[in-house]
């Protein structure tokens, strides 16, 4: 369709042309003293287009003779631009093959090509496209390369060479993005060392929006962990539960044990408390931390009570028909309960005989009942729950300090063989 439009086109020039110049019966007259020239005025036309077209021509003719020099240095620089990011592929490849020597001789041949491409383009950045902007963002990751490639062989002092050097070259704004990426790799690098300090100095000279991001905030986990600063490595592990960066179920763990380390860490009462207000609702919730914190307050001659009242919660889901709580955690609990057995309270004496009248076959209830009967002086009682649970608890602690605790019945009622089975049976475990 368009080539018919053109068609037309050129049949409408042709027919105005004709009609134009057919009939046309002007003259031009040239007055060139003495002589006199007269020429039609279709000749006239066609020898000033002529002439126009003839200079046209002679101009752009001499146009390309002068620019001969110019296109001999654009194609100079072109042929030395590809082969400085061929080198610069070759130090990449290389370097992910694991041959890091020649990663590092190819970077530094591209660091060659580069410099000797911007003595070349010094005149003539707009005829080549070779930016400022991209000539320093080249020059950042071939001396990354390098960098990578040291670090690799060990060879530190290298290594820190050209860390600096890629830092300098990434220094302006257009290359920003270039140096988040080499302060990245330095913090990397301290972490591999052992230096977490150095890995957490590298991440602090990160821009806000860069500190927060997953990689940030993974090194800044690995690197808190492993100089033990507890309460910053929960607060890092919470920020990347929350941008998933982890599995519902690792997330879940690492804070778990992050809040257990943190609650062992405490070395009094009021540390104690103070790491437990720390927590969030979701952790304190947690039944591992919630045995482990009143375990610790415990050990270290803390409130009696508050400690029960923590565990009252852990209690009423363990109690459950179809509880969750693991059978460690249940012994655990129960032996948290024994250790505050001298001080403990009506209530809580109520819901453990309820607990053992509900399950009278669980050995572990009929343990810790036996035991609270034994600190409340009820020696039948405790004797009778005690030699039951002797024959079916599965933990040998626990099973150990019933046949101790059999042993001492045995001994205030001067049952010396008695006493005497009991310690051996007590020895053997």
């Amino acid at each position: 369709m368009r080539a018919a439009f053109w068609l037309l086109a050129l049949f409408a020039v042709a027919a105005a042309s004709a009609l134009f110049a057919g009939n046309n019966q002007a003259v031009v007259t040239i007055f060139w003293p003495p002589h006199r020239i007269d020429i039609s005025f279709n000749l006239t036309v066609l020898l000033l287009a002529g002439l126009f077209t003839l200079l046209y021509v002679a101009l752009r003719a001499l146009s390309a003779v002068f620019s001969l020099p110019l296109e001999a240095r654009r194609w100079r620089a072109q042929q030395k631009e590809r082969a400085m990011y061929g080198a610069l592929m070759d130090a990449l490849a290389h370097q992910l093959a694991g041959r890091y020597i020649r990663a590092t001789k190819s970077a530094q041949n591209a660091l060659t090509q580069e410099k000797s491409l911007g003595q070349l383009t010094e005149h003539a950045d707009q005829v080549t496209g070779h930016s400022a902007g991209r000539s320093n963002q080249l020059q950042s990751l071939a001396h990354l390369l390098v960098a990578e490639s040291a670090q690799s062989l060990q060879n530190r002092p290298l290594r820190d060479q050209h860390l600096q050097l890629a830092l300098q070259t990434s220094a302006p704004r257009n290359a920003q993005e270039v140096r988040e990426g080499v302060q990245f790799r330095a913090a990397r690098w301290a972490l591999d060392d052992r230096d977490p300090g150095s890995a957490l100095e590298w991440l602090q000279q990160l821009q806000q929006g860069a500190a927060r991001r997953t990689l940030a905030l993974r090194m800044k986990l690995r690197a808190t962990r492993q100089l033990r600063q507890t309460m910053p490595a929960l607060e890092t592990a919470r920020l990347l539960a929350k941008h998933r960066a982890f599995s519902p179920v690792a997330a879940q763990s690492i804070v778990r044990g992050l809040a257990l380390e943190l609650l062992n860490d405490a070395h009094d009462p009021a540390q104690l408390q103070q790491a437990w207000a720390a927590l969030d609702d979701t952790e304190r919730a947690m039944p591992e931390l919630v045995v482990q914190a009143a375990a610790r307050l415990m050990a270290l001659h803390g409130d009696v009570a508050l400690a029960r009242g923590w565990l009252l919660q852990v209690w009423d889901k363990a109690m459950l028909p179809q509880s969750d709580i693991s059978d460690s955690l249940r012994i655990k609990l129960i032996a948290v309960l024994e250790s505050g057995l001298d001080s403990i309270d009506p209530a809580w004496l109520a819901r453990i005989e309820a607990a053992q009248l509900g399950r009278p076959r669980d050995a572990n209830l009929q343990y810790l009942a036996g035991m609270a009967c034994m600190s409340r002086q009820l020696w039948g009682k405790a004797r009778q729950l005690l030699s039951q649970a002797a024959l079916g608890l599965q933990d040998p602690g626990l099973h150990r300090n019933a046949w101790r605790a059999l042993a001492l019945l045995a001994e205030q009622r001067e049952d010396v063989e008695a006493a005497a089975h009991a310690y051996r049976q007590a020895a053997q475990l």
